[in-house]
């Protein structure tokens, strides 16, 4: 079980983070995950999730308060809007919380959707795909190869280096989106995929999707973790049911969180319903 939410809302403040994230980690929970939006359209214009005033923090700085006040629950990006972001800088970013969190990062990525938050940052929306693929190789000289070098179409380096390495021998990175892109990208650059807002059905036709992905890229489908946020209230049938159909965590998130700033105290109340013991998860022991 995870908590989706971090940075946002009630724990979009120094003292939010610190309190739901040593009570998340109390009460079992195996990882928390923050969001990025760095700008929203103003005024609220589909498919933005949410209004421009919501407040929302850059994750990874959330994610490395949080660190400073846990010691076992991981750390992931739920998720980081790849093609936004200088794939150099973020290798460092992304490397840093990993050793300030003793290796608890999982960086989850995907491509984007909000054309006016892409042209703020001097993005387009063509092609992002293509620019997402070849930073994640970007990413992964920088953290692993003993002589980093990159020569694409949008990433060229040579003669550098960054250190400190990551803590883990192999940064978990799961992808999100539900396009058959998506699945390709999970299969070939990922260890995992996320489903954000998913019920049972569509987590069952996406996850047969990522398995048929996998097969045809010749990978094991079951080296893949999946990863959703569901849309249903949980009971202890209903995580049977999501773990029965092949989802290994379950990042949960308040239902009307996207549209109201919930107070700290029906967060704290939704942490606790969704905690572990109460819906018949495996709690994540210290």
């Amino acid at each position: 079980m995870g908590v989706f939410g971090i940075g946002m809302g009630p724990c979009a403040t120094a003292a939010g983070l610190r309190r739901f994230g040593a009570l998340a980690e109390e009460l079992g929970y195996e990882s928390l995950w923050a969001p990025e939006h760095v700008v929203l359209p103003s005024p609220r214009q589909p498919p933005s999730p949410m209004d421009p005033d919501y407040p929302i923090l850059d994750p990874l700085i959330a994610l490395a308060l949080v660190a400073g006040v846990t010691r076992r629950v991981r750390l992931g990006t739920g998720v980081l809007i790849l093609p936004q972001h200088n794939p150099v800088r973020l290798a460092k970013e992304v490397a840093s919380l990993d050793v300030v969190s003793e290796g608890r990062t999982v960086l989850g990525v995907g491509v984007g959707y909000l054309e006016p938050e892409m042209a703020a940052m001097g993005v387009t929306p063509r092609g992002r795909g293509a620019r997402a693929d070849e930073f994640l190789q970007a990413m992964r000289t920088l953290w692993y190869d003993e002589a980093p070098a990159m020569d694409g179409s949008h990433v060229s380096f040579s003669g550098v280096d960054a250190w400190p390495r990551p803590v883990q021998e192999r940064i978990p990175v799961v992808v999100g989106g539900r396009s058959p892109a998506a699945f390709r990208r999970a299969v070939r650059y990922g260890s995992g995929w996320y489903g954000f807002r998913l019920d049972r059905a569509r987590a069952e036709d996406d996850i047969s999707s990522l398995r048929a992905a996998a097969s045809a890229a010749g990978r094991d489908p079951s080296e893949l973790t999946v990863t959703v946020t569901p849309t249903e209230k949980l009971t202890p049938e209903v995580v049977a049911d999501y773990a029965a159909l092949g989802v290994h965590r379950l990042a949960v998130m308040q239902p009307d969180f996207r549209f109201r700033v919930v107070t700290a105290g029906e967060f704290e109340e939704f942490v606790y319903a969704n905690a572990p013991g109460e819906v018949g998860a495996a709690a994540h022991g210290a």
